[in-house]
């Protein structure tokens, strides 16, 4: 007599045991693809969510903290269900319930968000935690079928599982650098539902010869169709952001460049010399008395948008050298595209990460070095420490300036942070503002917004920077010497190792523009 176990396992209506039909192969690709799917729909859910919650360590921490529990509860009740129900019925619903779902959810979330924005995390974790359960539920089903011996219990748990992570490496990696960089966000999550929706049909097919894949087809197209006529529509899709460039009615040449549903930059392509934003005319207006007038300047910006300030360099100081790190290669497209971005003599982008961009630059070979990168309305955390600072001031000559764009509102924690890390890298140190944002007027309720920042190690002529910003009526101050000591106060000194930048910041919703 065997030695071996058979599991118990009642044949089906024909006396056919409950594993036929599924052969190694297909349980694999199964396993494989429905994982793999998880963390397609997981990372693409992330950037849905940017434009509407911002792109900050929160945000991420909720999209997988839903996906992990999505995942927990599928396994759990797939397995339990699988015990209790023939698990071939299973697999079919799974996948095809699951691809309608996730078809639907571009023009689902971004209509939740225009029009019943407080529905958005509701609709978010169902549209997160519903595809992601019934694809997790697919791993258990499969293995319940494919164990058929106790003898081969561990070997068919172990190669499933393993396949199951592979796929989830394949998802996560195919998704990073292939397709978010190819494909529009709505266009992966319609075509990955269409792709579940069909293997659901081939998986019924094999079973009983037919399936309802016809009516979860007729959905997954009505979430096509609904993609296009929803709120929150992209000019452009960049690998980071979703990008709109939008025409001043009021200037011929004005655009607004808009990343992720924020104002990040004001161009006027007749008129380089035009600025509109308050924060970018105080950053000029710091650069014209900081340096004689019509200087050439070696600048070094950390942040590109829609490169208003390089454009501006060239424009009045005939001769600079503006190179620019930018993170997304997209918005190089959109400058040239849709800014009136020429081969002007002068601004050099780099695609690449700021604080690495940094690093290839040589000790004291630039005037100015500019700070205006933004994750949502976030500065990157590792562009805000000492560790950084001490790097920009390495690249500063002597006589240079780092002037940098922040963004805080509320107790201004983040915007105090960064002010006093400065504090500790450079002998001089101002902060431009609203008088009640920067503690000038005690009378008045701080409202945040934008801030400008100022370091160097020589004294800058803030008398005359005022005059500047009085002349371009920005109705801004200046906070020097105690007023800054007062007001960064007890707050914490920013380093690579304790950065909480995502924590300090309190933004004044997640639709505030810059």
């Amino acid at each position: 007599m065997s030695s071996v176990t058979k599991l118990s396992s009642p044949p089906d209506a024909e006396g056919m045991p409950r594993s036929h039909g599924l052969g190694p192969r297909v349980a694999a690709v199964l396993v494989f693809g429905s994982s793999a799917a998880v963390l397609v729909v997981e990372i693409v859910a992330l950037r849905l969510l940017a434009p509407y919650l911002g792109l900050t360590l929160e945000t991420s921490t909720m999209v997988i903290g839903i996906a992990l529990t999505a995942i927990a509860l599928g396994s759990w009740l797939g397995g339990r269900i699988a015990d209790q129900v023939d698990p071939r019925r299973l697999i079919g619903p799974s996948l095809g319930m699951s691809g309608v779902v996730v078809a639907l959810t571009p023009a689902a979330l971004r209509a939740t968000a225009e029009w019943a924005p407080a529905m958005l995390l509701l609709i978010a974790t169902t549209a997160i935690l519903v595809p992601g359960a019934l694809l997790a539920a697919v791993t258990p089903i499969v293995t319940k079928l494919r164990l058929t011996s106790l003898a081969e219990t561990g070997a068919v748990v172990g190669r499933l599982s393993g396949v199951g992570t592979a796929g989830a490496i394949v998802g996560t990696v195919l998704t990073g650098f292939v397709l978010v960089s190819r494909l529009p966000v709505s266009g992966i999550l319609i075509g990955l539902g269409t792709l579940l929706v069909i293997g659901s049909a081939l998986v019924e097919w094999r079973r009983r010869g037919r399936s309802g894949a016809p009516a979860l087809t007729l959905l997954v197209v009505a979430g096509g169709l609904a993609t296009t006529v929803a709120p929150g529509g992209c000019d452009t899709e960049t690998k980071y952001h979703c990008a709109r460039v939008v025409a001043d009615p009021h200037r011929d040449g004005g655009r607004t460049l808009v990343l992720d549903g924020l104002r990040h930059s004001y161009v006027d392509i007749d008129d380089p010399t035009f600025l509109k934003f308050g924060y970018v005319r105080a950053i000029a207006s710091v650069v014209d008395t900081a340096f004689p007038e019509g200087e050439p300047l070696a600048a070094h910006h950390l942040g590109g948008g829609g490169l208003t300030l390089p454009r501006y360099l060239a424009a009045t100081r005939p001769g600079t050298r503006s190179l620019v790190s930018e993170i997304d290669g997209g918005l190089v497209g959109i400058n040239r595209d849709h800014l009136g971005l020429g081969p002007q003599a002068g601004i050099d982008m780099r695609v690449e990460d700021g604080r690495l961009g940094l690093r290839r630059l040589g000790a004291g070979s630039h005037d100015l070095v500019v700070g205006d990168a933004f994750g949502g309305v976030s500065v990157p955390w590792h562009l805000t420490t000492v560790e950084a600072m001490t790097d920009v001031r390495r690249v500063l000559k002597t006589d240079g300036l780092y002037v940098a764009n922040l963004i805080d509102h509320g107790r201004m924690a983040f915007a105090r942070a960064e002010v006093a890390t400065l504090g500790e890298t450079f002998e001089h140190v101002a902060v431009l503002g609203e008088p009640a944002d920067i503690g000038l007027d005690p009378t008045a309720t701080a409202e945040g917004g934008n801030l400008v920042v100022l370091a160097s190690d020589r004294p800058v002529d803030l008398h005359a920077t005022q005059k500047a910003l009085d002349a371009r009526k920005t109705g801004w101050k200046i906070a020097t010497g105690d007023d800054v000591t007062s007001w960064t106060g007890d707050a914490h000194i920013l380093t690579d190792d304790y950065a909480p930048v995502d924590q300090l910041l309190q933004p004044s919703s997640p639709r505030s523009g810059r």
